[in-house]
C-alpha cells in the first residue's frame, strides 16, 4: 500500500520481491494527484469511493487535509474487508511523514497478529503516535524513499522478506483450549501480581500480563474486544486515575469498561490507583509540588493523590463499572494499594484510601461485590485470594469462560 504517484517505482519493486518469494502481491494506491508510476490492483478511484468521496471531487480541491482522511478511511474499509474474507494475510507500506500517517492508520484498524510492516523515513524516532497499541513493525528506511539505489533496494528487499516471513509462520493468534486471563500490574504491585499469575497457571489457566502504563491497559481492552482474552484480574488500575488527572499513565476512557460490558469474569483491585506519574520533578504540575514526591527512577516521579482527589477517583471507578453485566468482585487491601502506600512509606494515607473506598462502595452496581482485607496489595495471601476468587467466577460461568 503506497501513494503510487510518488512511491510507485519503489512499491513495484517491493511487489516484485514478494512475487519472487512465492507470495502474491496486491498493490493498493492511496495517492491522489500525480500520475501513478505503477499499476494498482486496487486503484485510487476505488479507495476514494470507499472513503465516501469520489476521486473527481477530491481533485477539485486537492488539499492533503481533505484528501488524506478520505483515502485512509477508504483503504481501511477495503483492507479490513479483505482481511475478514481471508484474501489478505499481511500488509506492507512505505512512505515519509504523510504516507506513514495514512498507512499506519489503516494498520491500526487491523486485528492483532496480522503482519504489519511500515518502512518509514521517521522510524528512527518516537514512533508511538503511529504504532499506538498495535503490533506494527516500523523499519527505518535510512534514506528518503525517492528512487532505487543499492541501499534502498536492499532495505526494501529486507522489508519484503520480513512481511513474507511473517505470513509464512504457522503460529496463529486465536483463543486456545484454556481461558486466557489478563493480569495488570506496575512495578510497585509486581510481587502480588506474580503470585496471582502463578496461582492461575497452577489451576490450568493461561495468563497474559499487561504493564499498566497507558498503552498496556488500552491494548488489554482491545484484546478483550477481539475475544482473545476471556477473564480479567485487573490488579493495577492506576491508569484510571492517571487519565482523570492528565498524568503519564492515562489508560483512555474505555479503561475498566470492556470486560464488564461483555460479561467476562473479573476481579478488580485498586493497585497503585493513588499514584500519579510524571517525568523528572520539574515536570510535576505546580499544584502537586508541595506534596511528598517519590523518585521511581531518574526519569519517573510519583505523586500521591489526596483525600478529596481519591474520593473523585472512587466515583469515577464506580461510574465506569456501571457497564458490568455479570457478577464481579472488587477486592480492596485496606492497608496499602502498593508498596509505596504501606505504613512507614511515603504514600501512606489511610484516610485518603478510605475516601476512595467509601465512594466506590456507594457507587458500584449491586452485581459487583466489594471485599475488604486488612492487608496490602503485595501480600502474597491477598494475591492468592484475588486469583482464587477469579477462578471461582470462571468456574461459575463455565471453566472455559467466553470460549466455552
Amino acid at each position: 500500500m503506497a501513494t503510487l504517484d510518488t512511491k510507485g517505482i519503489e512499491a513495484q519493486y517491493v511487489a516484485d520481491q514478494i512475487q519472487q518469494l512465492g507470495h502474491r502481491p496486491l498493490l493498493i494506491d492511496t495517492g491522489v494527484i500525480g500520475i501513478p508510476a505503477a499499476k494498482a490492483t486496487i486503484t485510487r478511484e476505488k479507495v476514494a469511493l470507499a472513503g465516501g468521496v469520489p476521486l473527481s471531487q477530491l481533485l477539485e480541491n486537492p488539499k492533503r487535509e481533505r484528501s488524506a482522511p478520505v483515502m485512509a478511511a477508504g483503504a481501511s474499509a477495503l483492507v479490513t474487508r479483505l482481511v475478514a474474507e481471508g484474501k489478505i494475510h499481511g500488509i506492507i507500506s512505505l512512505g515519509g511523514t504523510q504516507g506513514t500517517t495514512l498507512s499506519t492508520k489503516v494498520m491500526r484498524a487491523l486485528p492483532y497478529g496480522l503482519p504489519k510492516v511500515m518502512v518509514s523515513t521517521i522510524a528512527s524516532g518516537n514512533v508511538a503516535p503511529w504504532v499506538d497499541i498495535k503490533d506494527i513493525t516500523m523499519m527505518f528506511s535510512v534514506t528518503d524513499i525517492l528512487g532505487l539505489n543499492p541501499l534502498t533496494r536492499k532495505i526494501l528487499a529486507n522489508a519484503a522478506g520480513a512481511v513474507c516471513g511473517m505470513v509464512s509462520v504457522e503460529e496463529q493468534l486465536k483463543p486456545g483450549d484454556r481461558t486466557l486471563v489478563a493480569v495488570t500490574t506496575v512495578g510497585i504491585t509486581t510481587q502480588g501480581a506474580m503470585r496471582a499469575v502463578r496461582v492461575l497457571e497452577d489451576a490450568g489457566y493461561e495468563t497474559i500480563v499487561f504493564h499498566a502504563i497507558g498503552p498496556g491497559g488500552r491494548a488489554m481492552e482491545q484484546l478483550i474486544k477481539e475475544r482473545i482474552i476471556g477473564a480479567v484480574l485487573d490488579y493495577s488500575t492506576i491508569e484510571v486515575s492517571n487519565e482523570m488527572y492528565h498524568a503519564l499513565l492515562a489508560g483512555g476512557p474505555e479503561r475498566l469498561t470492556t470486560a464488564g460490558k461483555l460479561g467476562l469474569p473479573q476481579v478488580i483491585c485498586p493497585g497503585a490507583i493513588e499514584v500519579l506519574v510524571f517525568n523528572e520533578p520539574e515536570t510535576v504540575p505546580l499544584p502537586y509540588r508541595d506534596r511528598t514526591l517519590i523518585r521511581h527512577s531518574p526519569q519517573i516521579t510519583d505523586v500521591r493523590l489526596n483525600k478529596a482527589e481519591m474520593a473523585e477517583v472512587g466515583k469515577e471507578v464506580a461510574r465506569r463499572l456501571q457497564h458490568t453485566t455479570a457478577p464481579a468482585i472488587f477486592l480492596v487491601p485496606t492497608a496499602g494499594y502498593d508498596s509505596y502506600s504501606v505504613k512507614g512509606q511515603g504514600f501512606y494515607d489511610p484516610d485518603a484510601d478510605g475516601a476512595f473506598l467509601s465512594e466506590l462502595k456507594t457507587g458500584v452496581p449491586n452485581n459487583i461485590r466489594v471485599v475488604e482485607r486488612n492487608t496490602h496489595i503485595e501480600d502474597l495471601d491477598f494475591a492468592t485470594e484475588a486469583a482464587q476468587l477469579l477462578i471461582s467466577l470462571m468456574e461459575n460461568q463455565g471453566t472455559k469462560g467466553v470460549h466455552a
